[in-house]
């Protein structure tokens, strides 16, 4: 995802010119490839006796799967770049069923890493290339200046995040910009770049930012949290004036069903603390309302509000009060 084409590209009232260079370019591990096919008869000579020398990657393929299509040049790219940390070796099982039978592979495209003559991990499916590197890594041990390279982006995610908190916009999604032209599947860039553009009253265009990632990105915590936050600011807009709502409140404050739309709104304003407390009142005045649906919604706000949030932290000891006293 880059220049005109990288939805997470384009400026919050400047243009972002952030670049990062993270390592050195990798270098050829000589003149024997990596990567090569085999065959049943060749499969233990290949795989199996070669993996005592270190961990071998094999690819089970066939040439009507489109996903294997996707995912072969990705793994030769990431062996190739591995400096011989592992061997890639394809099986075509359309050609060669007797081995991916045994092993029950039922679908493809699958990896099996076999170390020291033994399948020792796997996965399946066409995962993203980073998820690719952090399975190579976890077998041969990290490139040279790759363990370097993965603290620089932290430090700069980091970086990113404090200048969010601290308003920041256009200098965050710098940052964040910057970590996704190097790593455009790094799950909490994308998040971060999201909460940037959701930040710049650009919800809408967040949302499409989110929408049809590989499922192994729309399943990350941080994107899954996002996208709730987005839901969230939808469904604030539709329940009313915050103003009137208070007046109702003051005039009858045990109206639950107007305090819970009250504490949604005080929430996507950004005031978490306002949000929690009129949660908690509910629950200390009546636990049964809506099915204990305040605290049932308390933790949908402490989902978006992550873990180390001092709302959260702090809505979370009153609650413990209410449950446990």
């Amino acid at each position: 995802m880059s220049g005109s084409n990288n939805p997470y590209n384009a400026s919050f009232g400047g243009q972002m010119s952030a670049s990062a260079s993270y390592g050195a370019a990798p270098v050829s591990s000589g003149s024997a490839s990596p990567i090569k096919d085999t065959t049943t008869a060749n499969f233990a000579r290949d795989v199996i006796e070669e993996s005592r020398n270190q961990p071998v990657l094999v690819d089970f393929w066939a040439p009507w799967c489109g996903p294997c299509k996707q995912l072969t040049p990705v793994l030769e790219k990431v062996v190739n770049e591995g400096k011989g940390r592992v061997k890639l070796v394809k099986m075509n099982i359309d050609d060669h069923p007797a081995i991916p039978g045994q092993l029950g592979i039922q679908s493809i495209p699958a990896v099996i890493a076999f170390v020291n003559g033994r399948p020792a991990d796997g996965f399946m499916g066409a995962i993203p290339e980073s998820q690719v590197r952090q399975f190579v890594d976890r077998l041969g041990g990290p490139a040279d200046g790759a363990g370097d390279q993965a603290a620089e982006i932290e430090a700069i995610l980091e970086e990113a995040a404090g200048l969010l908190a601290g308003g920041d916009i256009n200098g965050a999604a710098e940052l964040f910009g910057a970590v996704l032209q190097a790593d455009p599947e790094n799950a909490k860039a994308l998040a971060g770049m999201a909460e940037c553009m959701i930040a710049a009253g650009q919800s809408q265009r967040a949302r499409e930012a989110l929408t049809d990632l590989p499922e192994t990105l729309a399943n990350d915590a941080g994107i899954r949290a996002v996208v709730k936050k987005l839901d969230q600011i939808e469904e604030a807009r539709k329940l009313g004036d915050p103003v009137a709502l208070e007046h109702e409140l003051a005039t009858n404050p045990d109206n639950h069903e107007q305090r819970v739309k009250l504490a949604k709104i005080r929430n996507v304003e950004g005031k978490r603390d306002e949000a929690a407390e009129h949660l908690l009142t509910i629950m200390r005045r009546d636990r049964a309302f809506d099915d204990d649906g305040a605290r049932r919604q308390l933790l949908q706000f402490f989902e978006v509000w992550g873990p180390k949030d001092p709302a959260t932290i702090a809505a979370r000891r009153k609650l413990s009060s209410i449950l446990f006293s």
